[in-house]
């Protein structure tokens, strides 16, 4: 195809995911009052426990509601059309993939796409704990109004931060697929990851949840491991194919 074909084709996926984002957009907006009430549920909690005008969800402006509508429809929108937009994404980039990236591309997103989401949901568990933890450095006789912005993007990026978080061994292994790093020095650095994951999980969490630290911890810590056997696993592979085809192959 020539730039011209390829433009006019780009343009046309990114219509089609565009109008799928519109249509998820659409319905998201029509469930933001269960949404919006799923997520304030600590601040509902707090108000129990310490007073009816200890903690509330504070609208500064006039726009303000309406702001927060969006915010929530837009975030839910994005994954509800995800399916779309992705397919856009790689129908526009497959042909030019040979066979083999074709097939470490999809391992790549069948791994990444799930663990994704699973680190979503950990980061909505672990926000209620979060918001309880700061409200105790409130001191006696203060209130707490949330702004309803602020508030949504403190969810959301701690959803994202884990999200990420949760993704990242499976980048461990593109990175070994590529040839930058083999399994064995990804699995040297055993101890590091082991800190981090600790010192994240213990930021993520509150310092009085020594469970659900630990928890978040050790699931990062496994999906480390994990990542470092796969790699070895794909380096021993190489390997033998090195030694097959009579080439110099040693497993680094």
């Amino acid at each position: 195809m020539s730039i011209g074909a390829h433009l006019v084709e780009l343009r046309k996926r990114l219509m089609i995911a565009a109008a799928a984002l519109v249509v998820g957009m659409i319905v998201a907006f029509i469930i933001t009052d269960p949404v919006i009430a799923w997520i304030t549920e600590p601040i509902r909690v707090l108000t129990e426990k310490r007073g009816a005008n200890f903690a509330a969800l504070n609208f500064t402006n006039v726009t303000s509601g309406f702001d927060l509508r969006m915010r929530i429809a837009f975030s839910i929108g994005i994954f509800l059309s995800s399916p779309i937009w992705l397919w856009q994404i790689w129908a526009f980039v497959m042909p030019g993939l040979t066979r083999k990236e074709i097939r470490y591309t999809v391992g790549f997103l069948a791994s990444a796409i799930p663990l994704f989401f699973a680190g979503c949901w950990v980061g909505l568990l672990i926000v209620p704990h979060v918001i309880e933890l700061m409200s105790t450095f409130i001191p006696q006789g203060g209130v707490n109004y949330y702004s309803a912005t602020e508030y949504y993007d403190f969810v959301f990026k701690l959803m994202l931060v884990i999200g990420v978080a949760f993704v990242l061994p499976v980048f461990l292994v593109a990175l070994n697929v590529i040839g930058i790093m083999s399994g064995r020095a990804i699995l040297k650095g055993w101890r590091i990851a082991i800190l981090i994951a600790t010192v994240f999980a213990a930021l993520a969490t509150p310092a009085a949840d020594v469970v659900t630290m630990f928890l978040l911890a050790g699931i990062l810590i496994v999906l480390f491991f994990a990542a470092a056997g796969v790699s070895m696993l794909f380096d021993r592979r190489k390997a033998r194919r090195a030694t097959a085809a009579g080439l110099p192959g040693s497993i680094v």
